[in-house]
């Protein structure tokens, strides 16, 4: 059955269904031996070889069985499934690949030196609406940063501020606790601008020295210890996809 090439890629869990369609366009997915830069294309998977920098993706397993799983990332990993070329962490070393029975892929991103909460699935539509703003899945942040900020700054971390790819929409912000001369901040943000929790705070000149994932929608990490992961119940998957209207 003939589907769209950024599916196919996907499926074959090279990407979100939006990171599949930027490796098309930039000219790095060839299909039996020809670069193709158009995304409406549609292939049948079985019948074409296809290969993504070079290497061959596996389409053999079309059997709308993803899985999902969350992760606690550490401080120092990078948010990536591939070996790092300078050798540093990923998510591949804390991940028992014995038990996956398909590649998985992060669901966004979190930076080398933040830490928290990653979903990992191979569900590139589930992915790709959870990542877009238009879906509004508020993912929550707890960030420590250097002073301690007064209302008035609260309020302009939720209005938005203008970073230098635009301006943030409107965000959830609210003041948690005291450590010393330093504060602990909560923001809850839909959209995904690179480094955005850490620029935003920056913009005011209060700087993150501490950062940490705790919610995407609904999902929590629920007391998973650091650098461990596991799959979601049914329930939590079940919730996320009514959150984006899959249900």
């Amino acid at each position: 059955m003939e589907e769209r090439l950024q599916k196919i890629l996907a499926y074959a869990g090279v990407g979100s269904r939006r990171e599949c369609e930027q490796l098309i366009v930039q000219g790095s997915v060839f299909v039996n031996g020809e670069r193709v830069t158009e995304l409406g294309i549609k292939l049948d998977p079985a019948q074409c070889m296809i290969k993504v920098d070079g290497t061959l993706i596996s389409t053999a397993v079309q059997d709308n069985t993803p899985q999902y799983l969350i992760l606690h990332k550490p401080r120092g990993y990078l948010t990536t499934m591939k070996p790092d070329p300078d050798e540093r962490p990923t998510l591949l070393d804390l991940l028992n690949r014995k038990v996956l029975k398909h590649r998985v892929y992060p669901v966004g991103r979190l930076d080398f030196n933040s830490e928290g909460l990653i979903l990992l699935t191979n569900d590139g539509e589930l992915a790709y609406r959870l990542t877009h703003p238009k879906f509004k899945v508020l993912k929550t942040y707890e960030v420590k940063v250097h002073g301690i900020p007064p209302r008035r700054i609260l309020d302009i971390l939720a209005n938005g501020v203008n970073l230098e790819d635009g301006r943030t929409r409107p965000a959830q912000v609210k003041f948690l606790r005291t450590t010393g001369r330093n504060a602990w901040i909560s923001i809850s943000i839909f959209e995904g601008k690179k480094r955005q929790v850490r620029r935003m705070c920056e913009k005011v000149r209060f700087p993150v020295t501490k950062l940490r994932r705790v919610k995407i929608g609904n999902l929590k990490l629920h007391g998973l210890p650091l650098g461990q992961h596991r799959f979601l119940e049914e329930r939590e998957i079940r919730k996320l996809k009514e959150a984006v209207k899959l249900v």
